[in-house]
């Protein structure tokens, strides 16, 4: 590979070529072959989203010239348009706590790129960095990426598998199924409303994290190096958010204290904690529909889900739920990614929390797991499977459980002692109630209705 000679303030160093990084970067990359995954897309578009509204900041505050200001500008959008972007940002996810080698790659990568826009030197850290720190701008950084996903991905996908829910809940109402508790046979429920309390359970998560937005959308820029916003003008926090604003469209703030935005991450932390309830129910949401087509013989085999792929290399015919299966792993990694947000965010050491990056990382991958796995439960399992009438109605007809309505009328020793000869001779408890009660066929029928006792009551 041909190489250049780059310094910085620890001397000379080899970078390749072409590269648009300079030396701070090609430390990074010697410094921390880990684990070759880089930061995620949406956070670096955030930095670079940052860095320009930082620009936009300085110039309107007369601190650095127009023209630098665009050619920064310019630099950013013409990454942000790029499709090998993430060719210029190869530092490892595990790095400085700081992010720092992150926030240097993204300053010497514009700098490179402004200079050549504008035909004189830009630099990194004077002109691109200027007014800001690794330590407000990471994780601002974190914030603007988390509520960028959010508002454009998650909250869009939830609200979708939401109406896809509600939808199928309102096509299947007419379907009386045997109610499960302990995974036993217990009272009958409509398929309908197995379905609305998934939906239930979507719409306190859509609710919680739009009640997270206006924390998230708080920022620690302008606090810079520790909190006190050292070398940053005293206007350029709310111009840095006035002008990030305008640029994304949602409503950024300074943070009321800068010292608790850059010495710790509890904003993260509890939107991961709400990210963990999405994905706990998605795990009981997909697991549901497992239950309901297992079989399609030895199962329960209440629905049928639609069949997508061949479930065995050596069994001809197999077919498995693969969709409630990759949303179920997509849950257990959400909730891995939240154990350790939490051991990150207990992280803030005085001034500055050291494991900002590995919290990017996570925060953004549960957002985008979420996200895809919400609409492929949507998409390929809950708007497509299909009731399997006869085995519910097998079911209901030989539930013994039944006999729980009777309870106010021949109380409930008697209705046990009719449901456990119902379960030892196999015989449906509509026929052994009419032996072992005064109450008429016609009455027992009426009591026992499965569709009737959906609705509660007496």
């Amino acid at each position: 590979m041909k190489t250049r000679i780059e310094k910085d303030s620890m001397g000379e160093l080899q970078v390749p070529e072409n590269a648009l990084y300079a030396a701070q970067t090609q430390r990074a990359v010697n410094n921390f072959p880990i684990s070759g995954e880089r930061l995620p897309d949406a956070f670096i578009r955030a930095l670079l989203l940052a860095k320009s509204a930082a620009a936009r900041a300085n110039v309107k505050l007369e601190l650095i010239p127009a023209k630098m200001g665009d050619a920064i500008c310019e630099a950013a959008q013409q990454l942000l348009a790029a499709d090998d972007m993430m060719a210029h940002f190869p530092v490892d996810v595990f790095q400085t706590g700081s992010g720092t080698s992150t926030n240097m790659n993204a300053n010497e990568v514009l700098a490179n790129l402004a200079s050549r826009i504008l035909d004189e030197k830009v630099s990194p850290n004077d002109h691109i960095n200027y007014g800001q720190s690794s330590n407000d701008i990471i994780p601002s950084s974190i914030h603007i990426s988390a509520a960028l996903e959010l508002d454009k991905q998650l909250l869009p996908a939830l609200r979708h598998l939401l109406k896809t829910i509600q939808d199928k809940a309102a096509q299947t109402d007419g379907y009386i199924k045997t109610g499960r508790t302990h995974l036993m046979d217990a009272m009958p429920v409509r398929l309908s409303q197995s379905l609305l309390a998934w939906g239930a359970q979507i719409e306190q998560s859509i609710n919680a994290l739009a009640a997270a937005q206006p924390a998230l959308q708080t920022l620690a820029q302008g606090g810079t190096a520790v909190g006190t916003g050292i070398n940053a003008h005293p206007d350029f926090a709310a111009e840095f958010n006035r002008q990030l604003s305008e640029m994304t469209g949602l409503n950024f703030k300074p943070a009321a204290n800068f010292f608790s935005h850059i010495g710790s991450q509890d904003i993260a932390v509890s939107l991961s904690g709400q990210l963990k309830t999405v994905a706990v129910a998605l795990m009981k949401i997909a697991n549901d529909l497992r239950w309901m087509n297992s079989g399609p013989l030895a199962g329960l085999g209440e629905i049928e889900l639609e069949a997508l792929q061949p479930g065995s290399s050596i069994m001809p015919g197999k077919v498995n739920p693969v969709i409630p299966e990759a949303a179920a792993m997509v849950a257990a990694q959400v909730i891995g990614n939240d154990a350790a947000i939490t051991i990150g965010g207990q992280s803030g050491n005085f001034e500055l929390n050291v494991m900002l990056p590995l919290i990017a990382r996570n925060l953004l991958q549960s957002v985008e797991l979420l996200a895809n796995a919400s609409r492929l439960l949507a998409d390929k399992a809950i708007a497509t499977f299909k009731v399997n009438e006869a085995k519910l109605q097998e079911a209901l007809s030989r539930n013994p459980i039944l006999v729980t309505a009777l309870n106010p009328i021949i109380g409930y020793l008697k209705a046990a002692e009719i449901a456990k000869q119902a379960y030892k001779e196999g015989r449906p408890v509509i026929d052994v109630a009419e032996e072992q009660t005064d109450l008429s066929r016609q009455e027992l029928e009426k009591l026992l209705d499965p569709a009737k006792l959906t609705h509660g009551g007496l």
